[in-house]
């Protein structure tokens, strides 16, 4: 019998194939760096090993937005199984900047829309804060409140003479808890990176009460682009690989042992870890 995440994995593997992971006629895999023989050897050797066709090399921007979708998909398929390991009532979304969501609708960052209204009315204000602490994930996960009913099941838990202040307590008037945010990267550039760290350091910054789970989940096939953003430890707890296994695989065939040395730094110093591991570390 084929466990849940492996079944998981495969159908995130087939829905990439059918969409964003491409080859063009060139055979150049779309998560290559056509000016790169490495990378386009990498990310060959990931696409063969997934059985990917020869179809037209997809548009960048359709890519970032199929690839923030399919990893929302993934974690729908897999987090919200593991209650036996983390209960509760968990929403997953994509959010990104046109979502009616906003990072100030979750209890530790609520005061975040009171500021903005400061600035909306104070020019020299604007001006002196500016816009960095509005931060929008790519794939958020969040815990819905709990009622007294529910807290109190198995007994009196909470009555109204305390928890006055629990940010998990419905009656006490909170917003839902933002628990992970997600920021998907289906290649990495230099400038791209940088991205996800300014996005994790002001998720650090700017909340109050409980830091949620900081990730980026990437199909970049350079081990040299993956450790400008997995190398460091401080903001983001872990760089996440859409197909990591196939990757060690191909990089052992190609014998570059460049590569594959700061790979095994990455791996070893838990920096960096296959997509199948997402769903298992969200639990902690």
């Amino acid at each position: 019998m084929e466990a849940l995440i492996a079944k998981a994995r495969k159908r995130y593997h087939q829905a990439l194939l059918g969409t964003i992971l491409t080859v063009d006629k060139n055979g150049v895999p779309s998560n290559a760096d056509k000016a790169s023989r490495l990378s386009i050897a990498l990310a060959r050797g990931i696409t063969n090993r997934l059985l990917a066709s020869e179809q037209t090399k997809s548009l960048g921007q359709t890519s970032g937005a199929k690839f923030e979708e399919l990893n929302m998909e993934f974690l729908r398929e897999t987090f919200p199984k593991l209650q036996g390991l983390r209960p509760g009532k968990w929403e997953i979304l994509k959010l990104g900047n046109n979502n009616r969501l906003k990072t100030s609708d979750f209890a530790q960052y609520e005061h975040l829309s009171y500021l903005q209204e400061l600035m909306k009315a104070n020019s020299q204000l604007a001006a002196s804060l500016g816009n960095d602490y509005m931060v929008a994930p790519d794939v958020i996960i969040y815990r819905e409140l709990c009622a007294d009913e529910e807290i109190n099941e198995s007994g009196m838990v909470v009555d109204d003479s305390v928890c006055l202040g629990a940010d998990l307590r419905k009656s006490n008037g909170g917003k839902p808890i933002l628990h992970a945010s997600i920021s998907a990267k289906w290649t990495i550039r230099s400038d791209r990176a940088q991205n996800s760290r300014t996005e994790a350091l002001n998720l650090i910054r700017n909340r109050k009460g409980h830091l949620p789970h900081i990730a980026v989940v990437t199909g970049e096939p350079m081990p040299s682009r993956l450790s400008s953003l997995a190398l460091g430890t401080g903001d983001i707890d872990c760089v996440y690989h859409f197909a990591l296994y196939e990757l060690m695989e191909s990089i052992r065939e190609l014998g570059d042992e460049g590569a594959m040395d700061m790979l095994d730094i990455l791996i070893r110093g838990r920096r960096l870890k296959d997509i199948s591991d997402l769903p298992l570390d969200l639990c902690v």
